[in-house]
């Protein structure tokens, strides 16, 4: 014999299963039971795919490392509640006090009362938008459920006692993974979502969805590669990357790209982008409409961009200093032949500004003063609070990536795509995950996603000089950095800054520009975009999206500078032409590429963007 509580929990949870029924229509078992085989089929293709470089002694260090590290994390903040039973047991009682409060709503709503949900997502989470998440008991509960033990872990990781705050941060990111991965909106059997477009097209969602994934681990090699945009909708110099110009210079590590003017009277001073080699340089050219590049050649600037190399084999040896010899200061050589004008202002993007600071400060002690100013995009000089990207510069890790890429030249640029997906993994991973390999559904062309999918690698002396000198040590910032047997001071840097950071960046956080801005020896005008690392930055003219804040000196606490600045709608990209403007405003006559000293080699967007990793 079932007591009443028993009995009440039978009804409800008996209620909620013939609710789930009723919304669904019944499947075609057949064609069901033949998708069903299908489906298998295509699941033994991706696990041939996966394992085919295991059988060809090709393994990559994956998931077991990742976990590794996990354990590494999670580990001491297990042992801190462990040793400490009276604590462990309130928190316990805490948890369980929810689950009871959830459990007794569940049961009033199944009596037909009105209950205030105990848990609810955070607005910007898309994942539990269906209806159904929240009209059906079962899913409402498993949502409820899963958002209460999640949250009651986070809070186990603030409260541990005795974790220092590096091993509090790991832990953190990897419980963010974990949890991500196990929300219930990413399995067939609790998502409703997935179950009534299961049902409806009797399991065919899930035999293309099969499919795809077997696809995207043979194409990355053994690794999962995820699907986030369509990559036929794309061609680069044709539909991405297609502002007009010529590459005017080449050597082993940069095709330079003069882009053709479309004024009569340009401004005297050139610009020199110095895109980051993370990624390819076209995210500031990804279309007519949203390109950077073509909006700052319409309003009269001689634009220089780098495209570097994606690295292979023999790339291995190139360091920072060869990036600064012949990266930057070989453009700066070359934009004097092809123009005549030996000083200019420049451009770095992420990395490519830490490089551009690095650059500076060499420059600023060799009395070199052919960059005039400096603006810099989303760009650390100072990692003290360089974000989740620090979970990957401990020692241990560091050392294991030396050792992966000593064996190849190079770091995988899939590396570097995955440590950056894995910063937002209900954005960029999962979404996709359920929306390509569960619902079926081939994702749409976005020239963004696309981008993103178009990795670079890292040579192996670069990348590790990067993760240690900044990541790990800080040296730039401490005045400790030395590059080409020259000991680096920022102080020293006296050129005018215009330092932009995004207000949700994930990559270089706002707060860890904003404390770089400090570094500096001469003016700096910080300026905080909206959105993040990239939206925030491909901000265009004709359709901004987001505003910016803008307020005089850099000093104080970063909260304090945000709570007194002033925000302005729309972009600031006139806002920093204006600065550019006001520094050199004299004009001269407009600048064909390849007209000059330099000829032209080939089109924009060149040959190295070309390549593949």
């Amino acid at each position: 014999m079932s007591n009443g509580s028993e009995t009440s929990g039978e009804r409800l949870m008996s209620k909620m299963l013939d609710d789930a029924k009723a919304q669904t229509a019944a499947p075609d078992f057949e064609e069901l039971s033949r998708n069903i085989a299908l489906f298998i089929e295509g699941a033994g293709k991706a696990t041939a795919a996966y394992l085919k470089p295991l059988e060809n002694g090709k393994a990559k260090p994956g998931l077991a490392s990742d976990a590794e590290e996990a354990v590494k994390a999670l580990g001491p903040v297990a042992e801190a509640w462990m040793t400490d039973p009276q604590r462990a047991f309130e928190a316990q009682t805490r948890l369980g006090t929810q689950f009871l409060d959830l459990w007794t709503a569940t049961l009033k709503r199944a009596q037909g009362e009105e209950t205030e949900p105990v848990a609810e997502p955070e607005p910007k989470d898309s994942r539990f938008r269906d209806p159904e998440w929240s009209n059906n008991p079962l899913f409402d509960f498993l949502k409820q459920a899963y958002l209460i033990t999640s949250r009651w872990a986070e809070d186990m990781v603030d409260e541990a006692e005795g974790v220092d705050d590096r091993t509090r941060h790991k832990a953190h990111f990897y419980l963010r993974q974990i949890s991500s991965a196990l929300s219930p909106s990413n399995f067939l059997l609790t998502n409703p979502e997935l179950l009534r477009e299961t049902l409806k097209q009797n399991g065919a969602n899930l035999v293309r969805g099969m499919s795809m994934l077997a696809e995207d681990i043979e194409a990355g090699s053994g690794e999962l590669k995820i699907r986030q945009s369509d990559p036929t909708g794309f061609e680069i110099g044709v539909n991405i990357a297609n502002t007009p110009g010529k590459v005017i210079f080449r050597n082993d590590l940069i095709e330079l790209i003069q882009y053709a003017p479309t004024t009569e009277k340009v401004l005297k001073r050139p610009l020199l982008i110095v895109p980051p080699w993370i990624n390819k340089f076209y995210i500031l050219d990804l279309n007519p409409e949203k390109s950077f590049i073509r909006w700052a050649v319409s309003q009269g600037l001689t634009v220089f961009c780098i495209s570097w190399v994606n690295p292979a084999e023999d790339h291995a040896e190139k360091s920072f200093e060869h990036y600064m010899r012949e990266g930057i200061f070989a453009a700066l050589d070359a934009i004097e032949e092809a123009i005549g004008e030996k000083k200019v202002t420049a451009i770095g993007y992420c990395v490519g500004g830490t490089l551009l600071a690095v650059t500076l400060a060499y420059m600023a002690a060799i009395k070199d003063k052919r960059i005039d100013s400096a603006t810099f995009f989303t760009a650390q000089v100072d990692f003290t609070h360089a974000g989740d990207l620090k979970v990957f510069a401990d020692e241990g890790q560091i050392r294991s990536i030396e050792s992966d890429m000593k064996t190849r030249g190079y770091l995988e640029g899939s590396k570097m795509a995955n440590a950056f997906n894995m910063l937002r993994p209900n954005d960029l991973i999962w979404p996709y995950v359920v929306n390509v390999y569960m619902k079926g559904q081939a994702p749409y062309p976005f020239d963004l996603l696309y981008w993103n999918s178009d990795s670079t690698r890292m040579p192996a002396a670069n990348h590790a000089f990067y993760l240690r000198n900044c990541y790990l040590e800080n040296r730039l910032a401490k005045g400790e950095m030395e590059v080409g047997g020259v000991k680096l001071d920022l102080k020293k840097v006296k050129a005018p800054i215009f330092n932009l950071a995004t207000k949700e960046d994930h990559i270089a956080p706002a707060r860890s520009v904003f404390l770089g801005s400090k570094s500096f020896g001469g003016p700096v005008d910080f300026v905080l975009a909206g959105s993040g690392h990239i939206a925030g930055v491909v901000n265009p003219v004709g359709k901004p999206k987001y505003q910016y804040w803008t307020g005089g000196k850099v000093e104080g606490d970063f909260e304090d500078w945000v709570k007194n600045a002033s925000e302005t709608t729309g972009t600031w990209w006139p806002y920093w032409f204006e600065w550019i403007k006001k520094q050199a405003p004299r004009m001269v006559a407009a600048r064909e590429p390849g007209r000059g000293k330099l000829k032209a080699l080939c089109d924009a967007p060149g040959t190295y963007v070309r390549a593949k990793s």
